[in-house]
């Protein structure tokens, strides 16, 4: 296979976890003969600093014609102020709907060596493995906004369409998978949500009559996902609930870093990158916890390049290095000797 892969690392530790996902990429490439380019582009707030912008021209033309976008990290804090008139995380959005991504992935299963670690009791951990599916482009965060010196707005809105192909992108999942579909809303205040609602019992029953659904309130979804994570299987729900449960089911990790993400639409390619920030704390100190970004490629080579078995290959080898006791600072115990970024990809490159 031949693949062109654009990598955007952004910003703070985004370059160099980054480096380590293309190391891998590379490496699973020459093992299996395929062919990927890889080509750079700024994004977010290097973007800003060196073009005025956070998605300039011509990173947006290198990601409309590459196979794939493997994403650093965009912000901090010296793009931080909220009135300026770019930010960083405008570029992600940007691209995001330029590419007509509208399926967010984020997978949650924690590895064996990390159950202590997670604020939530071991015992509820064991066997979790949970895929939440979160719509991108619609809800409060492109809705109507407004403010001023007395009072603000920001209208949520969603369509029809943009219910069905994201419900339709995770029953799809869930039949993959154990064939169970959790749809979370908030149907008892929000009209939206209704509307949610009425779509998931349109589509489920009509055109996915093997995966069993429910609906959960996300106020019970959030308790539920601490009480009980080993239930759920495929969970799929709008924008902002999913921005939220998301970041609350990385704690059922124990780190972000060993979590990572899809952006996905209709056509192939879309955007992978880890869930956490650019941590501007630790940048450029060659200590950051590289995995998730590397897990990431794993999900670019599944979900854009179609090829499962070397995404299953890394997979098993970031387990492997982790088993075999390669901890950045985020994972090792206090006091236990922790790797450097650059050790932490030699050790999933070692298992491959």
């Amino acid at each position: 296979m031949q693949a062109l892969i654009a990598v955007t690392a952004g910003d703070g530790i985004g370059p160099e976890v980054t480096d380590e996902a293309v190391r891998v990429l590379e490496r699973v490439g020459a093992l299996g003969g395929h062919s990927f380019r890889f080509e750079s582009a700024l994004l977010g707030g290097a973007a800003i600093d060196a073009a005025g912008e956070p998605l300039p021209e011509a990173t947006l033309a290198l990601c409309r014609r590459a196979d794939a976008v493997l994403l650093g990290a965009v912000g901090g804090p010296r793009w931080s102020d909220p009135n300026a008139r770019v930010r960083p995380e405008q570029g992600l959005l940007g691209l995001r709907k330029a590419l007509g991504l509208f399926a967010n992935l984020r997978p949650v299963a924690p590895h064996p060596a990390f159950l202590e670690a997670s604020p939530i009791k071991a015992e509820l951990l064991r066997g979790v493995d949970i895929m939440v599916v979160r719509e991108l482009t619609g809800g409060i965060y492109f809705g109507e906004k407004q403010r001023s010196a007395t009072e603000a707005f920001d209208v949520c809105r969603y369509s029809v369409a943009e219910i069905e192909r994201v419900v339709r992108a995770a029953a799809r999942l869930a039949r993959e998978r154990r064939r169970k579909l959790t749809s979370v809303d908030k149907a008892n205040v929000l009209e939206t949500s209704r509307l949610w609602r009425s779509v998931v019992e349109r589509i489920l029953p009509g055109e996915f009559p093997d995966v069993s659904f429910e609906h959960m309130l996300v106020d019970s979804a959030a308790m539920h996902l601490l009480r009980r994570p080993r239930d759920f299987d495929v969970i799929v729900t709008e924008n902002m609930f999913g921005d939220i449960l998301t970041d609350e089911a990385s704690m059922l990790a124990g780190s972000m870093g060993l979590l990572p993400s899809a952006s996905l639409g209709a056509a192939p390619g879309g955007i992978f990158e880890p869930i956490h920030g650019s941590a501007p704390d630790i940048a450029g100190r060659g200590i950051a916890n590289p995995y998730a970004a590397i897990l990431s490629a794993a999900l670019l080579l599944r979900h854009a390049l179609a090829l499962d078995a070397e995404a299953r290959r890394v997979e098993a080898a970031v387990a492997r290095a982790i088993d075999a006791g390669a901890l950045t600072a985020d994972l090792a115990p206090r006091g236990a000797a922790c790797i450097t970024t650059r050790d932490a990809g030699a050790a999933v490159l070692a298992a491959l």
